[in-house]
Order: C-alpha cells, then sequence, then structure tokens
C-alpha cells in the first residue's frame, strides 16, 4: 500500500514538471510570435479617429473595390458592386497619388525616362511645299503684224530653249508695199524728208529696224521676220502650229525662266495666324534632305484651301544651277527672326487621344501619374508644352509603353493599377482589371434594383472576365435608358468597360418571363 502511494506522488511529480515546461515553450514562442506584430503597429501610430485595420493595426486611408478603385468607403464590409470584401489602402502606401509600378515590371515594360527641359527656340513650324514657276519673269512672245506662221522652230510645250534661240518664223505681205515706196523714193533722190516720213511708216508698221537698216544696205524689200527667246526657260505655251495666221497681239509662245523658282508654302489652318511676311524658310528636296534652299516669305495668299485646309505662302528661291524643277516636293521649315524660350517634351511621350493630350510623369516617389497637357507646335524630336507640366520633372518616354489611343488610358492604366494596388484581392479576375475599350460581354440575370443611373442584376458567370455567378451593379449610359426594365425580369443583357466600372449597351427581356 506505501508502495503505489510512492508511485503515485512520483508520477504527479513528473507530470507538473512536463506541464510546466510546456507553458515554458509556449509562452516564449507567442512572445516572439508578438514582437513583430506589436512592433509593425507601434511603426504606424494612430491617432483617435483614425481608421485601423483590425489584422495588422496599420492606419488605413479608406477601403474600395479593386474592381472599381475611385469608389472609396469609410469602413471594411461587402462591396456593392461585386460579392467579394472591400480592401485596404493603407496610409503607408497609398498616400500618394499615381500609379506604383515595381522595378520588375518597368523593366519588362521597357520604360525609359525624360526630363522636361527649357529651351530657346526658334519659332516656327515645319510645312510641305511646292515649286512652281515664277511668274514674274515669264516672257511672252506676240505677234505686233498679221502673217502667216512660215516656219515654227519649237515643237512643243515645256520645251527647254535658250536665250535668243528662234521661236517662230512669220510672212507679212503688209510690209512689200512700204519698203518698195521708200527704195522707190531712194533712187529718185527724193529729199531727206521724204525718206524720213517713208522710214517712220514702216516703223509704224511695226517693221524692225534692224530689217529697215537691212533695207538701206542691201536695196532689198523684205517680207519675212524671226521672233526670238528673251531668255532661257522652259515653253509653258505654245499656241499655234505651221501655216497658222496670226493677228496684231496674238501670243504665240510664254516663256517661264528657271534660275528662279517660286516655292508655295501649304501652312496648317491652325497655324494661319502665325505666318507673317518675312518669316525665314529653310527648304529642303523631299528627294535629297542634303540639299537645302533658304529664302523670306514675299506675301501671304489669300484664301483658305478647301480640301486641305491650308492657307498658302509663297517665297522666292534662288535655283541658279537649275537643280530644281516645278512640281518638286519640298520639306520647308518655317521660323521667326527672334528665338523664343519654350518647354519641350520628346515628342514620343505625349500619347494624342483626339480629344486631350496626356503625359505620363513619374512623381517624387516613383509613382506614374497621367497628366493632362496642352501641346504647342513641334520643334524636331521635342514637343511644345503650353500647359499641365514645369521644368525639370520627370515624363515616361518610351515608345513600347506608350499607346496612342484612348484604349491606353482606360485599360494599360487600369491594368498598372490593378497589379500594384496594395492590398488587391486574389480572387478579382485579372481581366477585369484590364478591360480592352472595345470588346463588350454578356450573360444572362434577373433585375435585382433599378435606379436613374444603374440596375443591378443576379448574373449568371461570364467565362470571358472569369467571373462566375455573383450579384452586381452596372452603370447605365443615360438616366432614361432602357426605361422598360422592372425589378424581379430575367434579361439578356450586354456591357462594357468604362472609367467607373463597367456600363450597359443593351438590355433585352428573356422570352418575356419575370
Amino acid at each position: 500500500m506505501n508502495q503505489k502511494l510512492i508511485v503515485r506522488a512520483v508520477a504527479a511529480v513528473f507530470t507538473a514538471a512536463v506541464l510546466l515546461g510546456a507553458g515554458y515553450v509556449i509562452g516564449t514562442h507567442r512572445a516572439a510570435t508578438d514582437a513583430p506584430m506589436a512592433s509593425a503597429a507601434a511603426a504606424t501610430p494612430s491617432a483617435p479617429g483614425d481608421k485601423v485595420d483590425p489584422k495588422t493595426g496599420r492606419k488605413v486611408l479608406y477601403w474600395h473595390d479593386p474592381m472599381v478603385p475611385k469608389q472609396h468607403f469609410d469602413k471594411p464590409g461587402k462591396s456593392p458592386f461585386m460579392n467579394m470584401e472591400l480592401q485596404p489602402v493603407f496610409a503607408d502606401e497609398g498616400g500618394s497619388s499615381g500609379i506604383k509600378v515595381d522595378s520588375t515590371l518597368q523593366q519588362n515594360l521597357g520604360i525609359r525616362y525624360a526630363t522636361v527641359v527649357r529651351q530657346d527656340t526658334a519659332e516656327g513650324f515645319d510645312a510641305i511645299g511646292t515649286t512652281q514657276f515664277d511668274e514674274s519673269m515669264a516672257d511672252v512672245v506676240q505677234s505686233r503684224v498679221t502673217g502667216y506662221i512660215d516656219h515654227l522652230y519649237a515643237s512643243a510645250p515645256m520645251q527647254r530653249v535658250a536665250k535668243g534661240a528662234p521661236i517662230a518664223s512669220l510672212f507679212v505681205p503688209d510690209w512689200l508695199a512700204p519698203q518698195e515706196e521708200y527704195l522707190a523714193l531712194k533712187r529718185g533722190g527724193m529729199d531727206a524728208g521724204l525718206l524720213a516720213a517713208a522710214r517712220a511708216r514702216m516703223q509704224a508698221l511695226s517693221i524692225p529696224d534692224g530689217l529697215i537698216a537691212s533695207l538701206d544696205r542691201t536695196g532689198k524689200a523684205q517680207t519675212h521676220a524671226t521672233l526670238f527667246a528673251q531668255q532661257t526657260g522652259v515653253l509653258t505655251e505654245l499656241n499655234v502650229r505651221d501655216g497658222a495666221m496670226v493677228s496684231p497681239g496674238q501670243t504665240l509662245a510664254k516663256i517661264a525662266g528657271l534660275s528662279k523658282l517660286w516655292l508655295i508654302v501649304e501652312i496648317p489652318e491652325s497655324l494661319a495666324l502665325q505666318v507673317q511676311p518675312g518669316m525665314m524658310v529653310d527648304a529642303t528636296f523631299a528627294g535629297d534632305a542634303s540639299q537645302h534652299f533658304s529664302g523670306h516669305i514675299r506675301e501671304i495668299l489669300p484664301g483658305i484651301t478647301p480640301d486641305s485646309r491650308t492657307l498658302q505662302a509663297r517665297l522666292e528661291i534662288d535655283n541658279a544651277g537649275l537643280k530644281l524643277t516645278p512640281g518638286m516636293l519640298m520639306r520647308a521649315r518655317v521660323s521667326g527672326a527672334k528665338p523664343v524660350s519654350r518647354l519641350l517634351v520628346p515628342s514620343e511621350a505625349v500619347i494624342t487621344t483626339g480629344k486631350r493630350s496626356i503625359v505620363i510623369v513619374r512623381n517624387n516617389d516613383g509613382r506614374l501619374q497621367p497628366v493632362q497637357v496642352a501641346v504647342g507646335n513641334d520643334s524636331g524630336d521635342s514637343t511644345e508644352v503650353t500647359k499641365g507640366l514645369t521644368e525639370g520633372q520627370q515624363v515616361v518616354a518610351s515608345g513600347q509603353f506608350l499607346i496612342d489611343s484612348e484604349a491606353s488610358l482606360t485599360s494599360v492604366l487600369p491594368k498598372l493599377e490593378g497589379s500594384a494596388a496594395p492590398g488587391a484581392s486574389a480572387s478579382a479576375p485579372a481581366s477585369a482589371s484590364a478591360p480592352a475599350a472595345a470588346q463588350t460581354y454578356e450573360t444572362t440575370g434577373k433585375v435585382e434594383k433599378v435606379t436613374p443611373s444603374d440596375i443591378t442584376f443576379s448574373h449568371q458567370p461570364v467565362p470571358a472576365l472569369g467571373w462566375g455567378a455573383m450579384t452586381m451593379t452596372f452603370g447605365k449610359p443615360s438616366p432614361t435608358a432602357f426605361p422598360d426594365v422592372k425589378v424581379g425580369e430575367s434579361v439578356h443583357f450586354v456591357f462594357k468597360p468604362s472609367d467607373d466600372g463597367y456600363q450597359l449597351t443593351q438590355v433585352e427581356p428573356v422570352g418575356g418571363t419575370k
């Protein structure tokens, strides 16, 4: 009996020792586990009234649905848009505006940055021009008498001719009588007064002085006259043929010079008010950029071309080397006399959507944020920014990253925001974070609630988005849209992504059942 008591006492003592040791180990482990949590809570001190996440003890700015990030909530709970819990945005992660993109994603996207700079550049713009004949240098070949084309030396329009080259030979029958009369007076020994009167009559009939001098030397009447080119150029007009009769004042041909040409510059209507006579123009031939031709705008032609909506400016360029011909396409840089200080960014950094211009700015904390800007004129590979940026800011200037369409702002940026949003739900469909602007989706469901701004459905799965069956609210395109939709009705509906979530495009009853 005493032996049994001794055994029980020893067992009790052993059991107490084991329990004491286990309690010590558990207490030590719990203290080690709670220490980081306590330090994490102490890292973000919260004042009375601050929102605090009960799980982590960190200060919360607001709760939101990652599918509709623009809508903020003051407390946690179920999302009114999706069948999921609201996610917190912490003060130490979500205090800055913009999109947080980690370094790995930046490298994968090939993002590179450029600095907004201010430079003194010549105020100007690029334009397109074409060369034309200088009409002020045109030479007209006309007949001053009635006659016939005895021989036509020129064969066709646009033929090149040299200065002094014959154009046409005329037979003039009316010249015979006054010349014979002059010769008869001269043979009869008439006084100088009668001879002078006969000579004046021949001049009045447009007989050239050279032909009259030849008449005095040879004593033979001549009835043919040759018309010559007064300058080197091109026959832009040839209005007669061999044997044709001509009359006084008739234009036989027109010769345009090539030593000087007009350059007609097409200026966009939006820049019409910036163009002034005297502005300098540096033009290059489209086929050879090394060939430069310069000049000053001589005059602005009145009127806007209806088809191209452009204003035409005309200047004179030197073509002494005859390298240019009319009709050539030229790239022209029109610039003012004085340089102007302008704020410049790389042209590839500007996303033009048609309604606005966007630049992706890198904030001081490394976040990327879209900023709407007002742009001016281009200067080479740079674009002037007149509003929205300041000197020294960093902007994204990556051709691989920028997409020049509105879809980049409704698809690419939300995708980046979804990938970097703090506390984003792992169950949220990844494809829903980056909806394609033109993509639509459809499913069937039951109408749960109808308001002027939206309709709530308990709908079937949407495989294209990876959604299961859920209750969700969709926006209406206008308060008067879908007036016949009633609560409790079974419908088939089509929707698309929008800036505020998802917007309905079509709602139709399913077999008329309710």
